[in-house]
């Protein structure tokens, strides 16, 4: 390998030398104004970015693949490969190539991640870009959540379940753990993640405690909260330590860890939160509660209304406090536009802080830093002036930064640049010695038109010009009509078709000064910009609070025009154990509506006493779907703190919505429809309490009849008769068996979605009523559905028989198997055709046994005669 080494090329060995420091990167190597990849890197990058791949030569080495893109392309090119799931060094020259006679100096400046980036282009504006950090021991985890784009850093520890659903909850962008535990994690949470695996190292001994303690420069981490979360501190301590490995170096903005408190949020399973479609779906094209519940100002607000939907609260007191605030801001809709219309212009104030720590905030984002705590002493004021007690606790905290502010107004232009680079960052009247510097950049430039003047009234040539290039810089250009004319002392420099370009002393001695004070503006500009950021980083905690209560205001806010524009009602939130809603729908499915149509509303009562589990019988697309997941739905927006689609609603609190409803195979891991229900049951039964609030959806469907009655029975016999958590339970099935359960269990009642039926037709009412019903109308659905008139024909015989076997008492499996028999009996004919069933049913009528010849040719010939006419 050494001797190969000392063929290639010094760039070369270089970029093989910074390559090998990062080698599941994809490194980015900065040669000139382009962004080079190598190798393999190169082949990865052109396919996913869609330029071109080339080869060039490596020294006496054999050629090498090369793909690249102009540095100032970065911010368009990075999020691809980024999105692609790739880790991407960025490596850029660190000295200016005219200071050196060497080969350039060039080291990673920043290494990107899926779950650390920071650039508007990868991250989303309304979604949070978490990186998780788990560490196991036993049967349980720590998690560490960071975003580094926002600085939350937040922990926790707990079962395999408990971190499954953390998970879930915040969905982070990568997952990073031991590599010896790879197996356990794949176990654990599938492969549903983007995932790292680390060395052991940083996980043991006491590093990552003392990363943490060097980190906020404490000796405890008692003020936190977190001083007991052995497992929790080692997860964060790597998280920090990864953060360190990627080159961030500026975190100044992580300035604190919470501790995310279980005991005050209702619990989620990870099913839960899919099968009600809270954030995210696995359906192409649907619509969520967030995308309906979501009409906040602020990317910040967003992100935090997306937090409240999938960790609502179960304590009242918190609960009424946000529903206090949201009848309030519904009451007074002058104040709620003049907060809103302030709230506009804050913008991403927690990623813009952010920004400051980490000292990559351009000129433009720290002015719309001024403009946003201005907006905020608005807020101030506006709250202070209300009769809402936490309205004014929000405006007491809110810190309009004032000294800071008036610095950002005093020392930077009101409009400038985005990049320093293209000058006009720093007002004048901040800095003498830039102030001079300008005054001989730009009066030299204006000397120079005063040079054209002269020498053009001097030598005669009126066309003469003043223009400047990059090859020999500012020239006198002189067209060949007037070449005759040049003085004897100009130096040429360069022949055109049409003219001549000549240089003098004087020239030169100008293009110096000016060149000289550009350079040194730039130098001075970025000096004194730099010394503004580490200024505004002073202020990073009183702006990071700013930005948790706006988005706090934003949230509610928001509530309160969502919950007037829908018609939501101020639910009552208490600590009984009944669930009573009357009128409620489905907030989804009402805004999804065709045009005029009315949502049918529908009231479910709940309570541990009288009627704690409903069984929902009904047809198919009669809305038992529908009806449940409402349910669940209103119970989650009215312990968020948001009014919910009903007419009125008493929750008694909830404190665990377990789901099990759709069906979804898992065949990727080896698991068919029927043992992921199994699997999301037993996870139902195996947690469950007496505040629970439990939706099942058609349990046991994915197997035979017999074992779905089964067990559907006896989870209902189950959650029935457990001897502590009488959990409330809505439980629509198929199975109309179910219904007999009523007679068994007191608390066990029945109800149906109905339906009309007018002749062969069916309409869906999708109202529930009292009752059980005893049809399933499948085969009317089959028909909507569009199912071929063979199939329908064939089923409606098949149920007929069925039915009236049934009757006779005999058992669903003989008489499926007498249909079963039949049917392959008569096979050979289309059953859809009416004359093969007339031919059918006069071949079954005849008696064999006591026909005669005569007859037998007589009953041929009428056989005939039906096929003919």
């Amino acid at each position: 390998m050494a001797k190969n080494a000392t063929k290639e090329t010094p760039l070369m060995q270089q970029y093989n030398q910074i390559k090998a420091k990062y080698p599941g990167a994809l490194l980015l190597f900065r040669v000139g104004d382009f962004y080079e990849t190598f190798g393999e890197d190169a082949v990865k990058a052109a396919g996913i970015l869609g330029i071109v791949l080339t080869k060039r030569a490596n020294g006496s080495a054999s050629h090498i693949e090369l793909a690249g893109f102009p540095h100032h392309s970065l911010e368009t090119y990075l999020p691809k490969l980024v999105r692609a799931g790739q880790r991407v060094a960025i490596c850029d020259q660190l000295e200016d190539p005219k200071t050196t006679k060497t080969i350039v100096k060039r080291g990673v400046t920043e290494l990107v991640t899926p779950g650390v980036a920071v650039s508007d282009n990868i991250l989303q504006q309304k979604r949070n870009n978490y990186l998780a950090s788990l560490y196991f021991e036993k049967n349980s985890a720590g998690i560490a959540l960071i975003d580094i784009s926002t600085g939350e850093f937040l922990t926790a520890q707990g079962n395999l379940n408990y971190i499954d659903k953390l998970l879930q909850s915040f969905n982070p962008s990568e997952v990073i753990y031991p590599k010896s535990r790879n197996s356990d994690f794949k176990d654990a949470f599938g492969d549903r993640f983007y995932t790292y695996t680390l060395d052991e190292w940083p996980y043991s001994g006491d590093y990552a405690e003392e990363t943490l303690l060097k980190h906020f420069g404490v000796k405890s981490l008692k003020g936190f909260g977190v001083d007991k979360l052995n497992l929790g501190i080692v997860a964060a301590g790597v998280a920090l330590h990864y953060l360190n490995e990627t080159e961030h170096r500026n975190l100044q903005h992580i300035s604190g860890i919470s501790r995310i408190e279980e005991e005050h949020y209702l619990w989620l399973d990870r099913f839960s939160i899919r099968n009600l479609e809270l954030v995210g779906s696995a359906n192409e094209n649907a619509v969520t509660l967030a995308d309906v519940l979501d009409n906040t100002c602020t990317p910040m607000g967003a992100r935090l209304l997306r937090r409240w939907i999938v960790m609502p609260l179960k304590d009242i007191k918190p609960i009424t406090d946000r529903l206090n605030v949201v009848e309030h801001l519904i009451a007074h809709e002058e104040l709620r536009d003049n907060l809103q219309q302030c709230i506009r212009q804050i913008g991403d104030l927690e990623r813009l802080i952010s920004k400051i720590g980490l000292q990559k905030a351009n000129p433009r984002e720290v002015c719309q830093l001024k403009k946003a705590l201005s907006a905020i002493d608005s807020i101030k004021g506006y709250c202070a002036k209300t009769e809402s007690l936490a309205l004014i606790a929000i405006g007491e905290q809110l810190n309009p930064c004032t000294f800071i502010c008036e610095k950002i107004g005093q020392e930077l232009n009101s409009e400038p640049p985005v990049m320093i680079a293209k000058g006009g960052v720093i007002a004048e009247g901040i800095n003498e010695e830039l102030d001079r510097l300008r005054k001989i950049a730009y009066g030299g430039k204006g000397y120079l038109l005063e040079i054209q003047k002269r020498e053009a009234e001097i030598t005669g040539i009126p066309s003469l010009k003043v223009a400047f290039n990059n090859v020999f810089g500012y020239y006198l250009e002189v067209t060949h009509a007037h070449r005759d004319k040049v003085p004897t002392d100009w130096i040429r420099k360069q022949t055109l078709v049409n003219a001549e370009r000549y240089i003098t002393p004087e020239l030169k001695e100008y293009e110096e000064q000016i060149l000289g004070a550009e350079e040194k503006i730039l130098a001075l500009e970025t000096k004194l910009y730099n010394e503004l950021l580490y200024a505004l980083a002073e202020y990073i905690k009183p702006i990071q609070l700013n930005a948790q209560l706006i988005a706090r205001l934003d949230v509610l806010l928001n509530f309160a025009n969502i919950s007037e524009k829908n018609y939501y009602v101020k639910p009552y939130v208490n600590d009984s154990n009944l669930i009573d809603i009357k009128g409620g729908r489905h907030p989804v499915i009402e805004k999804n509506l065709p045009p005029g149509e009315a949502y049918i509303t529908n009231d479910v009562y709940l309570d541990s006493e009288s009627q704690q589990i409903i069984i929902i019988t009904g047809p198919n697309m009669a809305g038992k779907s529908a009806l449940l997941r409402q349910t669940g739905l209103i119970v989650l927006m009215a312990q968020m703190g948001c009014f919910v689609p009903a007419k009125e609603a008493a929750i008694g609190v909830v404190d665990k919505i377990f789901t099990r409803v759709g069906a979804s195979d898992n065949l990727s891991s080896g698991e068919s429809t029927f043992m992921v229900e199994m699997n999301e049951t037993a996870s139902i039964l195996n947690n469950l309490s007496d505040r629970s609030l439990i939706l099942l959806d058609e349990i046991g469907r994915g197997t035979s009849t017999y074992d779905g009655i089964s067990i559907a029975w006896a989870i209902a016999e189950f959650l029935h008769n457990h001897p502590s958590a009488k959990a409330k339970t809505l439980f629509a099935t198929h199975y109309h068996e179910l219904n007999e359960l009523n007679n068994s269990f007191p608390r066990i009642k029945n109800f149906n979605v109905s339906v009309k039926e007018v002749g062969q037709q069916i309409i869906f009412l999708r109202k529930l009523v009292p009752g059980g019903s005893e049809h399933s109308f499948g085969i009317h659905v089959a028909k909507l559905a569009g199912m071929p008139p063979k199939v329908l024909a064939r089923a409606n015989e098949i149920l007929k028989k069925l039915e009236a076997e049934r009757t006779g008492g005999e058992h669903i499996k003989e008489s499926i198997k007498k249909v079963q028999k039949q049917a392959v009996q008569l096979q050979m004919f289309s059953i859809d055709d009416p004359v093969l069933v007339k031919i059918r049913d006069t071949l079954n009528n005849l008696d064999v046994n006591t026909l005669t010849p005569v007859e037998a040719l007589m009953k041929l010939d009428e056989i005939q005669r039906l096929i003919k006419s």
